[in-house]
């Protein structure tokens, strides 16, 4: 903790000064996109920017989840100098809009049809009380593995698609000598893992347990199953996991050290980033048992108010560039993730893009597109941040079995609410 407290401050020191250097036709951009495929997805951005005379200040807070951001965001915030724009997800928006912190995007928003094309899920976190006040760049998907294919193919097995399948997939990678997944320990790492799991086990107890957080599903025997199978997938990580960065599980996959990691899609952005060819080098799947069904979160830029009418002008520009639909292409080709408009070809993306796009479009339909409660699309932050707590406890083994963290989940549920 004292690690990451100075890691923060250092961080608040840098993006003060930052501040100084910005100009009022700049935007001054919060985001915690640091590793190398989400800095050149990053580069798109900028680049489109630039094209239209907004020049970007960066201010980047690394930090997969984003917590160390919003940290450095309050302390930004509460010293009066609030940033232009900032990277944000899910009821992260909605916390900052009822504090009425957040500039009001309507105008641009109506003149340019987004209620038209983005998706209503993605509205839900877009807009507070009638009002739009974030603009969303992409979409993620949570509930992913990604491959290894010659790790894989050594196994003599096929990719999974159920649990069972999926032990003996990791089972022979271990007899060939290998770590078999790939996995940084970290909180939101671990709910990551723990997302995809729930959906297997069904899309109406997933809704039941971390949207509408039904206490009998929270606390209950499917719950239960679902923290033993986390506990079991403990067992194929290795011994140096604590700690580590997502994306540097990502290269264990990608060099061959790891079988596969269970990562949403931003993990994809490494994999190209390294030069590596879906099917060719690596294989995305869906989470055994959760085909059909999508977890999300989705990347968001909030404006925050200003009274400076340049700096006004660059929040619009922004917003616009953000929701352009060749700069949503672009973008997500780069990043991993699918487009936050529904009117976007897949032409340019790759066999995981274009399933990525077919399969948000399949659980759009099928009402099978549910917030991912590990990135803060299912529960108010409280509530996130407490199965946090009990699900990493649970991987790091201080229960004695899946019903006793079953039981713990229920009960730090019930006092985060």
């Amino acid at each position: 903790m004292r690690a990451m407290m100075k890691t923060t401050v250092k961080a608040v020191a840098v993006l003060a000064m930052t501040t100084s250097l910005a100009k009022a036709s700049d935007v001054e951009v919060l985001h915690w996109w640091t590793s190398g495929g989400e800095a050149a997805a990053v580069g798109v951005l900028k680049d489109n920017l630039a094209a239209g005379g907004t020049g970007w200040v960066d201010m980047p807070v690394a930090g997969g989840g984003g917590e160390a951001a919003m940290t450095a965001l309050r302390a930004r915030v509460t010293a009066g100098d609030a940033p232009t724009a900032v990277q944000m997800l899910g009821f992260d928006i909605l916390d900052w809009a009822g504090e009425g912190a957040l500039a009001d995007l309507t105008a641009t928003a109506t003149a340019e049809g987004w209620d038209k094309v983005v998706p209503a899920a993605l509205q839900q976190f877009s807009t507070s009380d009638g009002k739009w006040v974030a603009a969303p760049v992409n979409v993620h998907s949570t509930n992913w593995v990604w491959i290894n294919k010659a790790a894989l193919d050594a196994t003599g097995l096929a990719a999974p698609t159920t649990w069972e399948e999926l032990v003996a997939v990791l089972d022979k990678m271990k007899e060939n000598g290998i770590t078999p997944l790939g996995h940084g320990g970290q909180p939101w790492q671990e709910a990551t893992v723990f997302d995809g799991i729930v959906l297997s086990l069904g899309g109406d107890f997933y809704k039941s347990a971390f949207v509408d957080l039904d206490p009998a599903a929270l606390g209950g025997e499917q719950m239960a199953e679902a923290f033993n199978r986390l506990i079991t997938l403990r067992s194929y990580v290795d011994d140096n996991f604590s700690g580590r960065d997502w994306n540097l599980a990502s290269a264990m996959v990608i060099n061959g050290e790891a079988g596969m990691q269970m990562m949403g899609d931003w993990a994809k952005g490494e994999f190209l980033k390294a030069g590596k060819v879906p099917g060719t080098d690596f294989v995305c799947i869906r989470f055994p048992g959760t085909q059909g069904s999508v977890t999300f979160n989705s990347d968001q830029f909030a404006m925050f108010n200003q009274t400076d009418a340049g700096k006004q002008e660059a929040q619009v520009n922004m917003a616009k560039a953000i929701m352009d639909p060749a700069f949503q292409s672009a973008f997500n080709v780069v990043k991993g993730s699918v487009p936050a408009r529904t009117d976007v070809s897949n032409e340019a993306f790759d066999d995981c893009g274009k399933k990525g796009m077919a399969d948000l479009a399949e659980a759009n339909t099928n009402g099978a597109l549910y917030g991912s409660m590990a990135h803060g699309h299912a529960a108010p932050a409280s509530v996130k941040n407490a199965t946090y707590d009990v699900i990493t406890a649970a991987f790091n083994g201080e229960y004695a079995d899946g019903a006793a963290a079953a039981a713990a989940l229920a009960e730090a549920v019930a006092a985060a609410q």
